[in-house]
C-alpha cells in the first residue's frame, strides 16, 4: 500500500546530524518485514530494537530541530577496574542488614573500596591476600560474630548490568554525604523540610536517580521528588475513628491504615502496614535475646521511649520480598503511637485548598527545577564525604546538565463539520473554535430524559436552557426530554427510576446527582453499563451552578456535556487529516479492581479513523490478577470481526500502544502478548487471505517516568511545547524508543512519555511513526486539546477506572461500539 501524500508536504527543517541515511527504502519507507523476535539480553537489559535499526534509522528528521537540555548529568569519569565478588557468611547467623553492615565495616581497612550489598555479596575493588578469609567482628551491644569472606569466580566488568547497578550503589553512597535519609527506594533531605502547618503536612524534598547505559554515554538521571508526611501518627487516626465511629471503628480504621506507608521516627525507616492485629497491645511479649520481653519494655530499653497508651492494638508488616531472600519470614509488630503517616488520602486530594498549597512546592516550573538540580550537582561535587566516595571508586561527575537535541513536530489542522477547520498553535487548544463549529459526526440527540431530584430543579431546567442554547450554536439537533423529578436523593430511588425510564427504550439519559458520591454514581452506571445497554451522562449540581454568578462558566461546561453525548451516542466532536487507508490503532491498559482487587483488560481500537471515526472496546478480568494479559487475543479477535463488519475487509495495518508495562516486565510481555497477537493474527489473515500477512506494530508507553526536558528560548529555560520528539543521547540502546511531549501545560515542568517500540512489521519509519502517534493524541473527546497519550490508550484508561472502581464487572456487550465511558 503507498503512503499518503500528506506526509510528504510536511515543512521540514533538518539539521545534519539527523540527515543521514535511514537504511530503508525512502521511496516506500517499508523496512524489510523483519520482526523483533530477539530473546537475548545484552549488557544493558533486554533487547527490543529490531535488526537493520541502528541510531541513524530509529532517529527521524521531520520538524524544526530544537536544542534542549534535560535532568541528565555525565559520568566524566568512570572505574578503570572491574568488582571482585566475595561471598559473606556469618556466625552467628543474622538477617538485619543493618547490622551486618557495620559488621563488614569495622573491616574497611582491609577492604579498601567495597560495596556490600544483600547480606551476603562483597564486591572489591582489589583482591584480598587469601581466596577464604575469617575476621572476628563485635556488634554494638558487645555480640561476637566471625565472619567468613570467599572469593568467587565472579569479575564484574563496569560495561555490565550488574555493573551500572554497582554504579547506582557508589552513587548511594555519595548522596549519604549529603545527609539525606533513605525512605523506601529514594534519598530524601529532611534537614530541608517544609512545614505546611495549616493542613499538618510535612514534604521531604529528595531525588530519584539512576544511572545507566544511554545512546553513547553513562548518564545520571536525577528528577526532583517530595515526600509527604502528615503530622499526625497512625494512634491519632486510631482515635479519630473511635470518636467517629466508636461502634465500628475497627473496620473502618482498619480500611483506612491498611496499605499505606508510615514513618516510624525512631531508626527513619518505612513499613507497609498489611494488617491491624487488635488482639495484641504493646503489653504483649515476644522472645528477644532469649528472654520474652514486651513491646513496652523493648522500646524503653533499646530506644528511650515510653509508650503511652498500653491498650493500643498493633500494626503488622510483612517482610518484603528482599527480606524474604535474606532469610526473614515472619511478620513484624509495629506500635500506632510511634508510626506517623505518610501520603494522601482520598479526601486530602478532593481537597483544592490543599493541594494548591502542596502544589507551591511540588509543581516547580522549569527555571526553579534546573537550580535545584544544579544545587544537587553541587552539592555532590563538593561536600567532603560525597567527594570521597566517588574519588575511592574513580569516578567523577560533571556538574552540567546534558544538552540535546529534539524536534517540534508540525502542529495538526482540527477538523469540525462542513468541512470548517481551526489550525492549531503551540497551546494546542480548540475550546473557543469548538464553541462556534458544528461537531464531525453529529448524532441527533432524541428520545432522550433528564432525571434529577427535586431540590435541584432550578440548576436542572436553567442547564437544560444552555444546552439548548449551545446545541443550536454548534448546529445540532436536540429533540426536548422527558423531565423526571425524584422527591428524594436515595440511591434505590434514583435505580427505581432509571429502571422503570429504560423500560420506555431511550436513546440516552442525563442524570442530576446532588455531590459526587461514588456509591450511588456507581448504582446509575452498573444499571446503564451492566444491566442494559443505555449510555447516560451523569452531571453534579454542584458544576451546573455558576461561580460568582458567572454564567460563562457553566455554559462551558455544557459544551462539553453536550460533546460528551453525541460521542456516546456514536458521534465524533472533531478530526484530523490521517494520512493512511487501512488502520487499526489499538489501545490496551490494566485496572484493578478497588473492592476484589481483580484485575481487568481494557481495549479500545478504532475502525478506520480515515473513512469514519468509529470505536470498539471491550473488557476482561484476567487470570490470576495478572498485569499481563494471556486472553488479550479474544480482545484482538472481536475487534478484527467488528472492523471487518464495517469496512468489508481486515485492516492493513494494526497499530498497538500498551500502557501498565514495567521494565521488568518487558521480557514477558514481548514472549507473551506479542506472541499470542501475532499467531492470532497469521492465523485471521491466512483464512482470509492466504499469502498475505498483516503489518503489526506494538509499542509500549510508560508515563510515570523521571526523565524531563527544558527548551531555551532565548529568554531563560522554559518547557517545550507540545509535539516535540526526542530520539537520541537519552533514548536506550537496546531499545527503539523515543519520547514525545503531546500536551501543553500551563503550570510546572511538563511530562514526557515514553514510547518503546518492542516488535515492528509494520512498514513505516521512525518519522511517520512518531508522527502517527502525535496524531492520536488529538482524538480524545473529554478535553478540547492534546492529551499525553494517544486517544486510544486514554480511552482504554477511563474504560479501566469506570470498571475497576464502579462496576466491578465486565460491562454490557451490547455497547461494545460506543464510547459509553467518556
Amino acid at each position: 500500500m503507498s503512503s499518503s501524500s500528506s506526509f510528504d508536504s510536511l515543512d521540514v527543517q533538518v539539521k545534519k546530524t539527523f540527515g543521514r541515511g535511514r537504511g530503508r527504502d525512502e521511496l516506500s519507507n517499508t523496512p524489510s518485514q523483519q520482526s523483533i523476535s530477539s530473546s537475548e539480553f545484552s549488557d544493558y537489559g533486554y533487547v527490543t530494537r529490531p535488526a537493520g535499526i541502528d541510531q541513524s534509522s530509529k532517529s527521524g528528521s521531520i520538524g524544526v530541530v530544537i536544542p534542549l537540555c534535560t535532568n541528565y548529568f555525565r559520568l566524566s569519569k568512570l572505574p578503570d577496574f572491574d568488582f571482585l565478588h566475595y561471598h559473606v557468611s556469618f556466625d552467628p547467623p543474622n538477617d538485619s542488614q543493618k547490622l551486618l553492615s557495620s559488621l563488614v565495616a569495622q573491616h574497611r581497612e582491609v577492604f579498601g573500596g567495597y560495596i556490600f550489598d544483600n547480606g551476603s555479596a562483597l564486591y572489591l575493588t582489589k583482591a584480598l591476600p587469601e581466596e577464604t578469609m575469617l575476621f572476628d567482628c563485635k556488634s554494638r551491644e558487645g555480640i561476637d560474630y566471625k565472619m567468613t569472606v570467599k572469593k568467587t569466580k565472579n569479575v564484574i566488568e563496569m560495561s555490565s548490568s550488574l555493573g551500572f547497578n554497582l554504579l547506582n550503589l557508589i552513587l548511594r553512597r555519595a548522596m549519604k554525604g549529603l545527609n539525606l535519609q533513605l525512605v523506601r527506594r529514594n534519598l530524601y533531605d529532611p534537614q530541608n523540610k517544609i512545614n505546611i502547618n495549616d493542613y499538618k503536612l510535612t514534604l521531604w524534598p529528595g531525588y530519584v536517580t539512576s544511572i545507566r547505559q544511554h545512546e553513547e554515554e553513562i548518564l545520571l538521571c536525577c528528577e526532583i521528588s517530595h515526600k509527604v508526611l502528615r503530622q499526625e501518627t497512625i494512634y491519632d487516626i486510631l482515635r479519630n475513628h473511635l470518636q467517629e465511629n466508636r461502634s465500628n471503628y475497627k473496620d473502618s480504621f482498619k480500611k483506612d491504615v491498611v496499605g499505606s506507608i508510615v514513618l516510624t521516627g525512631y531508626n527513619n525507616r518505612t513499613y507497609r502496614v498489611d494488617d491491624v492485629d487488635f488482639n495484641k497491645t504493646p503489653m504483649t511479649t515476644f522472645p528477644y535475646n532469649d528472654r520474652q520481653i514486651s513491646f513496652i519494655d523493648y522500646y524503653r530499653e533499646k530506644y528511650n521511649i515510653t509508650i503511652k497508651d498500653a491498650q493500643q492494638p498493633l500494626l503488622i508488616t510483612n517482610p518484603t520480598p528482599k527480606e524474604i531472600r535474606a532469610g526473614r519470614k515472619e511478620s513484624s509488630c509495629l506500635i500506632p503511637e510511634l508510626c506517623s503517616a505518610t501520603g494522601l488520602t482520598d479526601r486530602m486530594r478532593t481537597n483544592f485548598q490543599l493541594m494548591r498549597a502542596l502544589a507551591e512546592y511540588t509543581r516547580m516550573d522549569p527555571k526553579r527545577r534546573i537550580q535545584r538540580l544544579k544545587d544537587f550537582s553541587n552539592r555532590l561535587n563538593t561536600t567532603e564525604e560525597s567527594k570521597k566516595q566517588f574519588k575511592t571508586f574513580g569516578t567523577e561527575l560533571k556538574p552540567e546538565l546534558v544538552k540535546l537535541y529534539g524536534r517540534e513536530l508540525p502542529q495538526e489542522m482540527i477538523i469540525f463539520g462542513n468541512g470548517k477547520t481551526a489550525q492549531n498553535d503551540e497551546r494546542v487548544d480548540w475550546t473557543n473554535p469548538m464553541k462556534v463549529n458544528q461537531m464531525f459526526q453529529n448524532e441527533p440527540l432524541v428520545r432522550w430524559g433528564i432525571i434529577y431530584p427535586k431540590r435541584c430543579e432550578s440548576e436542572t431546567r436553567q442547564f437544560l436552557k444552555l444546552l439548548v442554547e449551545v446545541a443550536r450554536g454548534m448546529q445540532y439537533e436536540m429533540k426536548e426530554p422527558k423531565l423526571i423529578e425524584l422527591n428524594d436523593d436515595r440511591i434505590g430511588t434514583y435505580s427505581l427510576q432509571l429502571e422503570q425510564f429504560i423500560q420506555k427504550d431511550p436513546k440516552f439519559v442525563l442524570i442530576v446527582l446532588p455531590n459526587n458520591g461514588a456509591d450511588r454514581y456507581s448504582a446509575v452506571k452498573k444499571i446503564s453499563c451492566v444491566d442494559n445497554a443505555v449510555p447516560i451522562q451523569v452531571v453534579v449540581s454542584k458544576t451546573m451552578q455558576p461561580k460568582k454568578g458567572n454564567i460563562g462558566s457553566v455554559k462551558s461546561i455544557a459544551t462539553k456535556v453536550l460533546i460528551q453525548m453525541n460521542c456516546k451516542l456514536g458521534g465524533a466532536a472533531w478530526s484530523i487529516k490521517y494520512p493512511l487507508n487501512g488502520i487499526m490503532t489499538i489501545g490496551f491498559d490494566v485496572g484493578r479492581d478497588t473492592v476484589t482487587k481483580k484485575a481487568y483488560g481494557a481495549f479500545v481500537a478504532t475502525m478506520d479513523i480515515k473513512k469514519k471515526i468509529q470505536f470498539y472496546s471491550s473488557v476482561a478480568p484476567h487470570s490470576g490478577g495478572q498485569e499481563c494479559s494471556a486472553q488479550i487475543d479474544v480482545h484482538m479477535r472481536k475487534a478484527l470481526k467488528t472492523y471487518y463488519n464495517i469496512n468489508g475487509c481486515l485492516p492493513e495495518r494494526i497499530l498497538m500502544y500498551r500502557d501498565g508495562v514495567g521494565d521488568g516486565e518487558i521480557h514477558y510481555v514481548h514472549s507473551t502478548e506479542v506472541k499470542i497477537l501475532e499467531n492470532t493474527l497469521n492465523e485471521i489473515y491466512q483464512k482470509s487471505s492466504p499469502g498475505i500477512l498483516p503489518r503489526f506494530c506494538f509499542i509500549i508507553v510508560s508515563k510515570r517516568i523521571n526523565t524531563r526536558f527544558f527548551s531555551d528560548r532565548g529568554a531563560g529555560f522554559d518547557n517545550p511545547v507540545s509535539g516535540v520528539v526526542v530520539d537520541n543521547t537519552v533514548t536506550l540502546p537496546e531499545r527503539y524508543d523515543f519520547y514525545l511531549i503531546s500536551q501543553s501545560v500551563r503550570q510546572g515542568t511538563v511530562s514526557p512519555t515514553s514510547y518503546n517500540i518492542i516488535h515492528d512489521t509494520f512498514g513505516l519509519t521512525a518519522d511517520r511513526l512518531q508522527i502517527l502517534t502525535y496524531k492520536m493524541c488529538h482524538l480524545y473527546y473529554n478535553w478540547s486539546g492534546t492529551t499525553r497519550v494517544p486517544c486510544v490508550l486514554q480511552y482504554a484508561q477511563k474504560l479501566a477506572v469506570l470498571v475497576g472502581q464502579y462496576l466491578h464487572t465486565v460491562p454490557n456487550s451490547l455497547m461494545e461500539n460506543q464510547l459509553y465511558y467518556l
